[in-house]
């Protein structure tokens, strides 16, 4: 990444820490994925019980993977042998000290925005585990709150439904058609405008393209 495009980003990244500061939140920009694993597993201390939402940035900053062969309690879903029990282990990470995800929109004055289909992400995003660790590469990041939902609504949504291979309309052209399948993953839309419980909510802004 060119100098420039990392000033860039590291201004927009003070500003958004200011504004998430106002709304409750605990906030951090780091440079590298790296830097946002290292941050990240400095802010769970060891023994914690943790769940996760669905999260390819999870994934490509390697937390997922790190906090599972570490020594914390971890609600793994990927291991359920079936649905009745993938419900149940949903369920428990929604009582955990850490909650895990991503966030697939950003505003530059502080709110996040998700979309999901089952509701499991939002849910512990809303209520339950005493702390959300939340991770972000900027390029989540929009100028105001309605740009943040039609980022989510489509860019995200329509990139997360082709990885899951899922027979919506925007399977087939990548756009979103605001529609009433069966299978839809845009079921469920929260903005998050404020931490109630000041710092509950934790948020790893990275200088990197991060998750969809």
């Amino acid at each position: 990444m060119s100098e420039i495009k990392e000033k860039r980003n590291g201004l927009l990244g003070e500003k958004l820490i200011k504004n998430m500061e106002k709304r409750g939140f605990e906030a951090y920009y780091v440079k590298t994925r790296e830097a946002a694993l290292e941050k990240a597993l400095e802010l769970i201390p060891g023994g914690a019980k943790i769940g996760y939402g669905g999260s390819a940035t999870l994934d490509e900053i390697g937390l997922k993977q790190a906090v599972c062969q570490g020594e914390y309690q971890v609600v793994d879903r990927d291991k359920a042998k079936d649905p009745e029990e993938k419900r149940r282990l949903e369920l428990e990470a929604l009582d955990t000290d850490y909650f895990l995800c991503g966030t697939n929109a950003i505003a530059e004055t502080g709110e996040l925005v998700n979309i999901d289909g089952n509701g499991n992400r939002l849910a512990g995003i809303i209520y339950g585990p005493r702390n959300v660790l939340i991770v972000a590469g900027m390029n989540k990041v929009v100028k105001t709150l309605d740009e943040a939902i039609s980022r989510a609504q489509n860019i995200a949504a329509p990139i997360n439904n082709q990885r899951f291979e899922l027979q919506n309309p925007c399977h087939g052209d990548g756009a979103c058609h605001l529609c009433f399948s069966q299978e839809s993953i845009c079921c469920q839309y929260l903005v998050t405008r404020m931490s109630l419980k000041k710092q509950r909510i934790k948020v790893i802004l990275v200088d990197d393209n991060l998750g969809y």
